[in-house]
């Protein structure tokens, strides 16, 4: 029986896998729940910054089942320094309905875009990787490999990219074997067809428009992202009787559900006194506490904003009151080391020698 013809493109891309594929744990396996927890921790983050998580997560962690079993605090503080928090908490409520539903992974994609902080690819990814379903995965690598070898002009921020993309794929991967095309043309995304690509040893450059016509760097065609928000934190570490007053982030916005020195945002950056006259907690500091100002850490990015941050040490005297409820306590220093914080609160530590005995 002859073998289905592929297209060129799917030959080429799987003939320069079987040479240059990395060797990563997740690739020696098709257990979803690895294969999972591999694509939530790579998204948005290089495989060399995840690859040490994936290993802690998955020790602590080895089956769906303890993940769903653990509480979030504990997930938290093993996700620490990965930054995009939501994927941690999607992760918990993904692996608590898996363990409700009797603990068996979904095996399909259908099944698995249902799933809280699995989207289109990392669906896709599972579904092709754990149960050979022909799905493409399709993401910002796989826009740009296609965009340049068939000289495609769509802009990849607008709605319709994923669709014209998502269509193509389709077509190109081979039924027999998806998990295959999927891990190569990820793959080539990263190590050859990279935003700086290297044409040279490139073995589809002969068929690839965008080189053919000197147009690498201006494709995939990408309008300009919106600027990022500048937010300005001003952070007080107050200390009373040896405990500090900290509180757990629990609104909407960025790090919910993680912890935090007493906090006052503010429109731009500001003098000690400007800061403390607008705040009704800090006003009751009274002339008795001893503050003093902090190293501010380098200016924290992340993808839509940009946080710039102010710090004061500050020595209460006994009769300091903050009433405790849901949103502050007081707590030992060295409590605050194994409660999961922002990377941002990391450094402030790190960078004032001062903390240093503190903590």
């Amino acid at each position: 029986m002859s073998k289905p013809l592929q297209h060129p493109f799917s030959e080429s891309i799987i003939a320069w896998y079987s040479h240059h594929a990395r060797d990563l744990p997740w690739r020696r396996t098709n257990d979803p729940y690895v294969i999972w927890l591999s694509e939530i921790i790579l998204q948005q983050t290089r495989v060399s910054q995840g690859l040490p998580y994936f290993y802690r997560l998955l020790e602590a962690f080895p089956s769906v089942l303890d993940l769903a079993n653990t509480d979030e605090d504990q997930l938290f503080r093993l996700w620490q320094g990965l930054g995009y928090y939501s994927r941690a908490r999607n992760l918990h409520k993904t692996a608590k309905i898996i363990a409700d539903a009797g603990g068996k992974f979904p095996s399909t994609y259908a099944e698995l875009i249902n799933l809280p902080g699995i989207g289109p690819y990392t669906a896709a990814a599972i579904a092709s990787f754990a149960f050979n379903e022909p799905k493409p995965v399709v993401d910002g690598n796989v826009f740009r490999i296609l965009s340049r070898y068939f000289g495609i002009n769509v802009d990849i921020l607008h709605s319709s990219a994923r669709k014209t993309f998502t269509d193509l794929a389709d077509e190109l991967i081979p039924k027999k074997q998806p998990a295959t095309f999927n891990q190569a043309i990820m793959e080539f995304g990263s190590l050859q067809c990279s935003p700086s690509p290297t044409c040279s040893t490139c073995p589809l450059q002969f068929n690839c428009v965008a080189f053919s016509e000197n147009r690498v760097q201006e494709l995939p065609v990408k309008s300009k992202k919106k600027s990022q928000k500048e937010r300005y934190f001003a952070y007080f570490i107050i200390e009373k009787k040896g405990k500090i007053l900290v509180r757990q982030r629990a609104t909407k916005d960025i790090w919910q559900g993680l912890w935090e020195f007493y906090l006052v945002e503010v429109p731009h950056v500001q003098t000690l006194d400007e800061v403390i006259g607008k705040d009704h907690v800090l006003a009751g500091l009274g002339k008795q506490s001893l503050i003093t100002s902090l190293v501010s850490p380098p200016t924290h990015l992340l993808s839509h904003q940009k946080i710039f941050c102010q710090a004061w040490f500050v020595q209460v005297n006994d009769h300091f009151e903050i009433q405790e409820n849901d949103q502050f306590r007081w707590i030992e220093p060295q409590d605050f080391t194994n409660l999961a914080k922002p990377v941002l609160l990391l450094n402030l530590i790190t960078d004032n020698l001062k903390l240093k005995n503190l903590f």
